[in-house]
């Protein structure tokens, strides 16, 4: 499920009239090379707006930056518009969409139609049979009538065949009323990409669909372990009860995915995906003439037709809170949430702006109250936007200690401060600042472009009002937004979710079906992909970074400037990189997150804030292992002021032994909870793996380090930050010369730079035998990694591990999961990786992960280990990965402040070039015979460890045993705390 904002547009100089502005955004239509369009003045993307004779709609924004386009097919439908009695069909459908078409994914249709028929026929058989045993027969028959269809089948076709082209994120997603295609392609692959999907959107063909239902059950049962998730049910359930948003999830439920319909899901394609109720969003590098004429060729035979209205009854006020308790195993929260209207209303732009008084991540009354006073661990608000209804959700942490309850109290005690205005005056034109710089954040990057237009589309939001809403949220005064509040919020009319630390009894799972392995006949293809690969593309010729060229450099006292140069806007990024981190000094990253808290002698830490929220500027100080980075970035007309600020407040920030306190117990109760995070579990398994008891994830300061830290030490390593010698990298409209000259008065530095404190050293395990290491953890899933170290970096070797990484773990089209998920369903997420290091003096390591049900735990093991001792052949798939490595790398650019990073990794790695440009050379030689030989080097018949987080209820020690030398680890070992 995807939260969704309203998106901005465009912004406007706050002191722009209001004549100015009614004149400056308006709609008007023009027409070029025959096709009519509309288009809204003043609108920084000059996004065209299309409706083609079928009632198709294209939005086209064109931008030459980079040689790719990102595409959305979306359609105007979702979970909202599933039948009742078939919940989860809208995302079924999405699944079944890159399955293929009677013209491709098929090897003999003739012969796999009536096999496919049989199927259907079986299905509907199996839904309407209520005997259990009678069940288990049908099913029988379905498993095996689908292997012998699938020896027709070509399993992924749609997925190599994008990859091939030089896609790259080929997805798609289900929401509550929009299911999206989304592909990131290079702009010379267009004819091919449009030929596929027009026919790909003509006649899906539903085959292979219980291996692939199979993974939906895995999906669902990710949700069951997913709390995040179960809250956010619960809150839609109790929000919206004559809604679908309320009555349904996208997933559907358990039932409807144990009796599925393949008559109901073409029933529900046939209703929807028709053309007037589709749109094809593209940003990129085209030309919208002849972009519209390629998709009118390619889809004007879609024939309109109309589409069921959906109907719902009205909500019914809120007149007292509507509880809702879920239970799950991770710690504790709060949510509460109030209902408005849907996003094509003026009262959805208000959301959005007094969403932003309550948090915007500095000065919001939440930012400033609640958690700049360390009152909760965390809180915030958000907007959450739909067609129908909207709503403004509060989400809140406890500290230890706390009740929800006062959770609760906390955050409605900001709701009443917001409705009697006690907010700063300066506030709201600060908000609008920040969006002035957020919107030319978007516009750089094609992509946001592309998401946000897609956004405004399947939510029916008019895109004048994006691009106008700066200039009229410029307009809005306090004591409007005071009586907005008053009018939306008030004591009772709110839903709140406690979610409590304990077991969900209420869980039922979906259990494993007996399902044989079906072929995925890797080496074949269908004369129509043949066909579309055959297709004449324009070559593009790749772009390498050249250091010296591309990276300016100029001295600052001792220190090393490097810049690019902005010459597109008016914003910047600043860097202070040093070359240490938490494993020089374990007090580093508590100091950075003390920081926040600290003010001077001038101005207290919430001025400080709202300063730099004033000047549309931030910053952040990141300590990691080894690298610790500060980061001030925003409107180069306020450089000079927020990077003064930045170093008053380092040079002068001031010891607060309450503060201090406050910071232990919040960092108390994160350890806490990450004790409660299967995620941060399996990390500190892998690292264990790695590295043994003493491993970089519990090189952390134990409790009683922690409770013996006082206000000065944190405070004297803040003030001695700047004597330590630092890299400075800047990206903005400067150039290296004048930033090194602002920056002599601005930067302190010291006549002698310190030296760093000698780093922890961490020695890497033996891979004598395989082992298993296991943490216990309630859940349906059981979650595997295989983990090995491997040798020292070998920038020789890179090419070949580019090729091996896209052949054998990366994406949809690769060994792993073709066998995996596609033939043997043994997951619904899997992959394989070759893990280079950052430094060249570390060691590379291999990776590989399953996340299962636990009633499949050894067959996924299995399937697995079979695929790192003997690495399956395939000619095809070797081209493929091929094919998308080179066209990925002939329309990849780097560029901005991500040329300067490149050039730092490569410097740590021993490189002094782009090495992407002995990839590309390298790659043309390469063959399977290549990839196998580093696999047998690296992987065959290698001892790994097998780290798995699972719930000790469902697998047994037995089960474990057989892998290696097991070792169940608590958390005290895990955590180090």
């Amino acid at each position: 499920m995807k939260i969704k904002h309203l998106i901005i547009g465009c912004w406007l100089s706050v002191a722009g009239t209001t004549a100015m502005a009614q004149a400056q955004y308006v709609w008007k239509t023009a027409t070029t090379g025959g096709y009519p369009y509309k288009y809204v003045t003043g609108d920084p993307t000059h996004s065209r707006f299309y409706t083609l004779k079928n009632g198709l709609t294209v939005i086209l924004s064109a931008t030459p930056k980079q040689p790719r386009i990102q595409t959305y097919i979306a359609v105007k439908a979702g979970s909202k518009t599933d039948p009742a009695t078939n919940t989860g069909l809208a995302h079924y459908l999405e699944h079944m969409m890159f399955k293929g078409t009677d013209k491709f994914g098929t090897l003999d249709w003739a012969k796999e139609k009536p096999l496919l028929d049989k199927i259907d026929a079986l299905y509907e058989q199996y839904n309407s049979t209520k005997d259990e045993a009678k069940r288990k027969e049908i099913y029988k028959q379905i498993d095996q009538t689908s292997g012998e269809a699938a020896k027709f089948a070509i399993a992924n076709e749609y997925d190599k065949a994008m990859a091939g082209m030089g896609a790259q994120g080929s997805n798609a997603f289900t929401s509550f009323e929009q299911t999206v295609y989304t592909e990131d392609i290079p702009s010379a692959s267009v004819d091919k990409f449009l030929t596929l999907q027009a026919e790909r959107f003509r006649k899906p063909v539903l085959r292979i669909f219980h291996t692939e239902l199979e993974a939906v059950y895995e999906e669902k049962n990710r949700g069951l372990d997913s709390d995040p998730r179960k809250v956010s049910e619960a809150m839609f359930a109790a929000l919206f009860p004559n809604n679908n948003y309320g009555k349904q999830t996208t997933i559907g439920t358990v039932e409807h995915l144990k009796n599925p319909s393949l008559n109901k899901i073409r029933a529900y394609y046939n209703s929807y995906y028709v053309p007037n109720n589709m749109g094809i969003i593209m940003s990129g590098d085209f030309n919208p003439d002849v972009m519209i004429k390629k998709i009118d060729q390619h889809f004007g035979y879609m024939a309109r037709k109309a589409v069921p209205a959906y109907t719902f009854g009205p909500e019914q006020p809120i007149t007292s809170p509507v509880k809702r308790d879920v239970y799950g195993p991770t710690p504790e929260n709060l949510t509460v949430a109030f209902r408005f209207p849907g996003a094509s209303t003026r009262d959805a732009q208000m959301l959005n702006l007094m969403s932003d008084i309550l948090t915007n991540g500095k000065a919001g009354l939440f930012d400033l109250d609640l958690v700049k006073q360390q009152k909760l661990l965390s809180a915030s608000a958000y907007s959450y936007i739909l067609k129908d209804y909207s709503a403004l959700v509060l989400q809140g942490n406890p500290v230890k200690g706390q009740t929800l309850e006062d959770v609760r109290n906390l955050m409605l005690a900001e709701i009443t401060k917001l409705k009697k205005g006690e907010f700063a005056d300066d506030l709201l034109p600060s908000i609008v600042n920040n969006y002035k710089k957020s919107v030319i954040q978007q516009n750089e990057e094609y992509g946001s472009r592309a998401g946000n237009l897609m956004d405004a589309f399947t939510s029916g939001v008019d895109w004048k009002t994006n691009v106008s809403l700066v200039s009229d949220l410029s307009k809005i005064t306090k004591a409007q937004i005071v009586a907005f509040a008053n009018k939306y919020l008030n004591d009772n009319n709110y839903v709140i979710v406690y979610k409590h630390q304990g077991e969900d009894k209420n869980i039922v799972k979906v259990d494993k079906p007996t399902i044989t392995p079906v072929s995925v006949n890797r080496e074949a293809q269908s004369p129509f992909l043949k066909k579309v690969n055959d297709m004449p593309a324009n070559a593009v010729q790749p772009v390498w970074l050249d250091f010296n060229r591309d990276i300016q450099r100029a001295k600052a006292g001792q220190l090393d400037v490097l810049t690019v140069q902005n010459k597109d806007n008016a914003l910047f990024r600043l860097y202070y990189r040093y070359d240490m981190g938490s494993w020089n000094n374990k007090l580093l990253p508590v100091a950075t997150q003390y920081l926040q808290f600290l003010g001077t002698d001038k101005m207290s830490s919430e001025d400080i804030s709202k300063a730099f929220y004033k000047l549309a500027a931030s910053f952040s100080v990141n300590a990691g292992p080894e690298i610790t980075t500060v980061s001030i970035n925003g409107l180069q007309e306020n450089f000079t002021k927020a990077v003064a600020l930045y170093e008053d407040l380092i040079a002068n920030c001031k010891a607060d032994p309450k503060a201090l306190e406050g910071l232990k117990a919040r960092l108390k109760k994160s350890r806490e909870n990450a004790k409660l995070n299967k995620a941060a579990i399996m990390s500190g398994l892998m690292s264990y793996a790695r590295y043994g008891a003493q491993n970089p994830f519990n090189n952390v300061l134990s409790n009683e380090e922690l409770d013996a830290i006082k206000a000065e030490d944190l405070v004297n390593l803040l003030h001695s930050l700047a004597t330590y010698k630092h890299t400075i990298l800047y990206y903005g409209p400067q150039t290296a010369t004048a930033l090194a000259t602002s920056l002599t008065s601005l930067h302190k530095m010291p006549a002698q730079f310190a030296a760093y404190p000698e780093a922890k050293k961490f020695t890497l395990t033996k891979e004598d035998k395989s082992r298993v290491l296991f943490a216990n953890f309630d859940m349906v899933q059981a979650e595997i990694n295989w983990i090995r170290n491997e040798g020292k970096f070998d920038a020789a070797k890179m090419p070949t591990i580019e090729l091996y990484n896209n052949y054998f773990g990366g994406g949809m089209s690769s060994i792993v999961f073709q066998t995996i998920r596609e033939s043997k369903a043994l997951a619904y997420s899997t992959y394989a990786s070759y893990a280079s290091p950052a430094k060249k003096e570390d060691n590379s390591y291999f990776v590989a992960y399953v996340g299962t049900q636990a009633d499949k735990f050894n067959d996924a093991v299995k399937g697995m280990n079979e695929l790192l001792n003997d690495l399956p052949e395939s000619e095809k798939v070797v081209t493929v990965a091929r094919d998308n490595i080179r066209k990925s790398l002939e329309t990849d650019r780097i560029t901005q402040d991500g040329i300067l990073f490149t050039y730092l990794n490569a410097k740590r790695r021993g490189i002094d070039v782009d090495d992407r440009k002995e990839t590309y050379a390298a790659l043309g030689n390469l063959k399977y015979s290549d990839i196998q030989a580093f696999h047998n080097a690296e992987v065959k018949d290698k001892p790994f460890t097998y780290c798995i987080v699972a719930s000790e209820k469902r697998l047994t020690d037995d089960d474990l045993k057989k892998y290696g030398e097991l070792t169940k680890l608590n958390l005290t070992q895990i955590f180090g705390y």
